[in-house]
């Protein structure tokens, strides 16, 4: 009896001694320098490490915004405002399309290797029961390429991307690297597209905030964590938290329609991963692209899911939050 008491005493110890990780674990990989959606998503995540586990942000150069050093430049001005310097690794992806690239894969040194072997290599560490998140806000030139060089990731990986009008053509992040975007299509790859949607509401593009509230009463100003050695922004000036680089950010963008408005789509994204309630989703054949036009599959057995009807008002309330109520990386 004895015996028996202990065995159930150093279970018990063990299992007050281990904790079972609820974080999501997450790769975001983004082209930072692109806009200003990128850098608030950005911060968004990082402010919510109680809920994400950051393994790596992982950058690409798409047309807007320079080339990968100004996209990296840009995505660590983010992280250090974050005061996640250090504590997330930072790594430089493609300049290049995947068809510029794929048939490089075997030259360690190929455009975007830094970022699709560290893709690989994580990746690499789950299951089909347990997926790493790869969150991608720009082209899907990283994502493929790493599928393409090791293909034993694809039923490891829960690949969500902002990006496409669908079901109408065009979209930025999508025109920068079709071919990525057919590759995984065309894969087993776990696929979630949340639709962009220009100039309709049922896409990230109602996700949007107002000139009169970013600038003429400043909503952003002072939040974040401050910074012990400031950063200089992209248009010049130093910046001791997220919040004032925000408000410069809106200073030097253009806003649209009426409403004088701007989307923060990317943002969008990790909201709905973060909460899924805070949007709809249907799933649907893989269609594909030919000649930039969408070709409808309906007897593709290949499924993938479609993220639309965004909840605005609850993801900008929790974004904001965010910012006054952070949770901050640790190493």
């Amino acid at each position: 009896m004895k015996n028996l008491l202990l065995v159930f005493l150093l279970v018990f110890m063990l299992s007050s001694c281990i904790k079972t990780e609820t974080r999501i674990p997450i790769i975001f990989d983004t082209d930072a320098n692109n806009e200003l959606d990128d850098q608030h998503a950005l911060a968004y995540l990082l402010f919510n490490a109680d809920v994400f586990d950051t393994k790596a942000i992982t950058v690409n150069a798409t047309r807007n915004g320079g080339n990968i050093d100004e996209q990296y430049a840009e995505a660590l001005r983010i992280v250090k405002l974050c005061k996640a310097d250090g504590k997330v690794p930072l790594l430089k992806g493609a300049n290049k399309s995947f068809n510029e690239i794929e048939t490089s894969l075997n030259n360690a040194t190929f455009d975007g290797a830094p970022a699709v072997d560290f893709i690989i290599d994580e990746a690499l560490k789950y299951s089909p029961d347990n997926k790493l998140v790869v969150l991608a806000v720009g082209k899907l030139t990283n994502v493929a390429l790493a599928v393409k060089k090791e293909p034993r990731i694809t039923d490891k990986i829960r690949l969500v991307w902002l990006g496409a009008n669908y079901p109408d053509p065009g979209e930025y992040n999508l025109v920068n690297d079709i071919s990525s975007m057919n590759f995984l299509l065309d894969t087993n790859i776990e696929f979630e597209m949340v639709t962009v949607r220009y100039g309709k509401d049922s896409g990230t593009d109602h996700v949007k905030v107002f000139k009169k509230d970013v600038l003429d009463r400043g909503i952003m100003k002072g939040l974040g964590p401050k910074t012990d050695v400031p950063v200089t922004g992209r248009h010049g000036g130093e910046f001791s938290c997220f919040g004032d680089y925000s408000h410069s950010l809106f200073e030097h963008c253009q806003f649209h329609g009426e409403e004088q408005y701007r989307a923060l789509f990317d943002m969008a994204a990790v909201a709905i991963v973060k909460n899924p309630a805070w949007a709809k989703t249907k799933i649907i054949p893989a269609p594909i692209m030919i000649d930039e036009k969408w070709v409808e599959r309906p007897e593709n057995e290949r499924k993938i899911v479609l993220w639309e009807y965004f909840d605005r008002d609850a993801i900008m309330e929790d974004f904001m939050e965010s910012l006054r109520n952070y949770s901050l990386v640790k190493k």
